[in-house]
């Protein structure tokens, strides 16, 4: 079991304890926040998407021209682009950054949101027309000459595309969404699921249900699994407390001046928020160290728990999700370049070097 780590990029330096300023495309801070995670040793970076982010194509093509070998994980919502034309996008990006694309697919999980963008269709035929979609940019991918496509969302005749991606038949998709429908449409096509920092009680129990959807498709064991946790670092377990309070602190302060948040529902609709906010109700600190006081503060937006504690303390309890069987960690912080060196210099060493003496533990009781 391999192990990968992903950061987070914006154009623009804001969190929950940062105030956005400046222009909201600021080419300085995305170079920098995109090379410091390519110093910190991250595998990829992630460019979110929202109704009203800045074009994701463009951010992900600037850092493949800024960086050598990160990887960008761009993520993509299906829907607002022909799947034909977005197998060609994905695929000509591939090339440009010499192979190293992946697309994380986000099929929406706030009516509000999609109609920013004109999008009525409620969350289980969003969902549908996910799965239809993922049909054609695969098929689009690798189809070997024209071929047809004639279903409920999109009808199309003789796509043969011209551009495939660089290395693979297909670019690593990964997947988002918590809800049974979202799980089926993830076990056909998912490399990688993703989940928000969750227990591991519930973590244990979504693996297990993701697998059972993909052995439909003859892939319990082709798929891997994801997890997004904010780390909060120190020298001691006292100091990395008393450093969470005064995030949590900050963020209280900040977050009500800050239209995100302002504008977001008070309770969530999709059912990973609710999950979420399911995990902070069990109280500040969940499993020892999964700290949720973000969380409740931003009724769960997006990805908000943390593991809060010395590294080795925070590595042993990365590993206790590992040994469940996630191999991808997205982590990101609150000071989004320092945080991101932080974990380079004190965190990702310590978990990689860790699993690998686990697995060559593996090997030699194989052997």
């Amino acid at each position: 079991m391999s192990i990968e780590f992903i950061g987070f990029s914006a154009t623009q330096e804001v969190s929950e304890t940062v105030l956005p300023q400046g222009a909201v495309v600021n080419k300085s801070f995305l170079a920098a926040v995109a090379n410091a995670h390519e110093y910190a040793g991250f595998d990829r970076v992630l460019v979110a998407h929202s109704s009203g982010s800045v074009d994701g194509f463009q951010v992900a093509s600037y850092i493949a021209s800024q960086t050598e070998k990160i990887g960008i994980l761009l993520a993509h919502r299906p829907g607002f682009v022909a799947p034909t034309l977005a197998a060609r996008q994905l695929a000509t990006l591939d090339h440009f950054s010499d192979g190293r694309v992946a697309v994380h697919i986000i099929s929406g999980g706030d009516d509000t949101e999609q109609q920013r963008d004109g999008d009525y269709l409620d969350h289980d035929q969003r969902y549908a027309r996910t799965e239809e979609y993922l049909d054609v940019v695969k098929k689009t991918w690798t189809s070997e000459g024209p071929f047809d496509h004639e279903g409920a969302n999109y009808r199309l005749k003789g796509q043969n595309a011209g551009v495939r991606p660089l290395h693979n038949q297909h670019l690593p998709i990964y997947f988002g969404g918590s809800s049974d429908v979202a799980i089926e449409v993830a076990g056909k096509h998912a490399d990688v699921y993703a989940l928000w920092g969750e227990s591991l009680a519930q973590v244990a129990d979504t693996i297990a249900r993701v697998r059972a959807a993909a052995a439909k498709h003859g892939r319990a064991d082709k798929i891997r699994f994801s997890l997004s946790l904010r780390p909060v670092l120190a020298a001691t377990e006292e100091a990395a407390w008393a450093k969470a309070d005064a995030i949590l602190a900050a963020a209280t302060d900040r977050v009500k001046h800050n239209a995100h948040f302002s504008k977001r529902p008070q309770e969530p609709q999709n059912t990973g928020a609710k999950r979420l906010l399911e995990t902070a109700a069990q109280g500040k600190v969940v499993d020892e160290r999964l700290w949720t006081g973000i969380t409740a503060l931003t009724k769960a937006a997006g990805n908000s728990t943390g593991l809060v504690g010395t590294p080795e303390q925070v590595r042993d309890a990365l590993l206790k999700y590992w040994e469940l069987g996630v191999t991808t960690f997205l982590i990101r912080g609150f000071d989004p370049v320092q945080d991101a060196l932080q974990y380079g210099r004190d965190l990702i060493p310590l978990v990689r070097a860790a699993v690998a003496e686990r697995e060559a533990q593996v090997q030699r009781l194989a052997a």
